[in-house]
């Protein structure tokens, strides 16, 4: 997720295996880091979704640390939606996230 604010550009990385009960925040910065985290996904071909709502509430989870699940519903529309897109099977415009009200707590 990304997001450039008048300041400095910001990012936050998830990753889901399978064995994860939930995706994790496996990277996150701003300035250099954020262009950098961009850059590297860019280069492996990952998706890089822009939404200031949902990086406001990622970027208060701590590193290594799973979503917490008022973001379950969100992330999970995002990734079934890349999941199309890259299948050829979707419209190409991402959807509207259903993001909780307020501050999201990372435990």
């Amino acid at each position: 997720m990304t997001s450039a604010h008048d300041k400095q550009r910001e990012a936050v990385a998830l990753a889901y295996l399978e064995t994860d009960a939930a995706p994790r925040v496996v990277a996150k910065g701003k300035g250099l880091i954020a262009e950098e985290i961009i850059a590297r996904a860019r280069e492996h071909g990952v998706y890089v979704h822009e939404s200031p709502e949902l990086l406001a509430l990622l970027v208060q989870v701590d590193l290594d640390e799973h979503i917490p699940s008022q973001l379950y519903l969100a992330v999970a529309e995002l990734l079934a939606w890349i999941y199309r897109v890259e299948h050829g099977e979707g419209p190409h415009a991402p959807p509207a996230l259903p993001l909780p009200p307020g501050p999201a707590s990372s435990r």
